[in-house]
């Protein structure tokens, strides 16, 4: 389901995806996937490059410490040379957590330079240092090779003309490029390099990986432990969110609802005494307390679809959004793609998520326009809200993006909130559709 932006005096319309135009040859799903893995392994291995060369510097670092230790001045240097070992150790940690199973760093190194030689984490750290700086940056150079010889040859039919002779040549069987049959042969190797590229490329990002995953990630007990104290402020944020909804929907009915329906009652009490002496004033009298009314059974409604909206139990979660979408102060396009219902829970706190976003970006933002994109990643249930407001948004500003995010992580989801100054500001949640 698609919606898009109309004029900004008129709320969007959602529209349904019709999906490519006819005449245009669809790329089969298989090439695709594989096309996406290719890219995801290439990017994936190049940043381990990246890495790998900051372990190389550390085990450089590691080599000239051991060295000065036997005139006494590593000593010194050994606290500093190993904090830039576990500064390094959870780089590839969070690379290691953006492309699969989180990697949790264990934290500050402990006091004293022999308690860190003995630290079994500070071991498996230089173990890692020591595999992913050599082996690792060896792969990572072997993959970025792939890459740019596949599109060095496949691309020699274009240039080579250009240059002198004998500058052009493959790069496997180094044969000088000097005439068209040549050329061929070279785009030829170029697209067996881009072959091999598609081939090796993922099981190249895998094996650079493993020593990562192997040697840097905490042992089982501590991970249970730390996965249940994660689920402990889990909990408790869940519970403080419910209590500070209950607060609301309390305040809500004490202030709006009950004092409205306290004025049907002495407006219906005044209009009793005066049916019999003053008929006028009676019927006057009946007809604000049947507005009071009105407005008491208005504001019930609205506090009951806050709770849980009628539509989203109803019909459906893309439903439920086009009505926020097109109720918002902001002009706003969305964009839902979900193919499967998720839990009523889940589908509740994305409601609630793009509900405060809207209403942050309208009232605080000063945003001109806000896209709504929600869909399904590996599983679990992605909400962005995009806007071109002023920015600088503050989670710790307001009770708004706090709830947000306890709400998220209630669900063992997670929150990430990217608002420079000056916008634009994007809030990206994404929940576990099963939950």
């Amino acid at each position: 389901m698609t919606a898009d932006p109309g004029a900004r005096t008129a709320p969007p319309r959602p529209t349904h995806n019709r999906g490519p135009a006819r005449d245009a040859a669809p790329v089969p799903p298989r090439a695709r996937s594989r096309a996406a893995r290719t890219l995801d392994a290439l990017e994936h291995v190049v940043g381990g490059l990246g890495i790998g060369l900051l372990a190389l510097m550390s085990l450089l670092a590691l080599a000239l410490t051991a060295l000065l230790c036997v005139v006494g001045v590593g000593f010194l240097l050994a606290p500093g040379v190993l904090r830039a070992v576990r500064a390094v150790a959870d780089r590839e940690r969070t690379r290691l957590s953006h492309t699969g199973a989180p990697v949790v760093s264990p934290g500050p190194l402990p006091d004293g330079l022999r308690a860190q030689l003995t630290d079994p984490d500070v071991h498996r750290e230089l173990a890692w240092t020591l595999l992913h700086g050599t082996v690792g940056v060896l792969l990572g150079l072997v993959a970025m090779t792939l890459p740019f010889s596949a599109v060095r040859d496949v691309t020699v039919p274009l240039w080579w003309r250009a240059f002198p002779e004998q500058v052009a040549s493959t790069d496997l069987m180094y044969v000088p490029v000097t005439s068209w049959p040549t050329a061929f042969l070279a785009f030829l190797l170029g697209v067996g390099w881009l072959v091999l590229a598609v081939v090796v490329l993922p099981p190249l990002s895998r094996l650079q990986s493993w020593p990562g995953r192997a040697l840097l990630a905490p042992p089982p007990g501590a991970d249970l432990a730390l996965r249940v104290a994660q689920l402990t402020a889990t909990r408790a944020g869940a519970l403080d969110a419910h209590v500070a909804e209950l607060r609301r929907i309390e305040r809500s009915l004490h202030d709006g609802t009950q004092n409205r329906l306290v004025a049907v009652t002495v407006l219906l009490g005044a209009a009793r005494r005066a049916v019999a002496r003053d008929p006028a004033r009676a019927e006057e009298l009946l007809e604000r307390a049947h507005s009071a009314a009105e407005e008491a059974l208005a504001e019930l409604r609205s506090v009951a679809r806050h709770i849980l909206p009628p539509v989203l139990t109803d019909r459906s979660l893309a439903d439920a959004l086009t009505g926020l979408a097109s109720s918002s102060l902001a002009p706003c396009a969305l964009r839902v793609d979900l193919p499967v219902r998720c839990a009523a829970s889940v589908e509740a706190t994305a409601y609630f998520v793009v509900a405060e976003a809207l209403t942050n970006a309208a009232r605080h933002a000063r945003a001109t326009a806000v896209t709504v994109d929600v869909g399904m990643v590996a599983g679990r249930l992605r909400v962005a809200v995009t806007d071109d407001g002023a920015g600088g948004a503050d989670e710790t500003a307001g009770s708004g993006l706090a709830g947000i995010r306890r709400r998220a992580e209630a669900h063992d989801g997670t929150m990430l909130l990217t608002s420079p100054p000056g916008g634009p500001t994007t809030l990206e949640v994404t929940l576990p559709c099963g939950s």
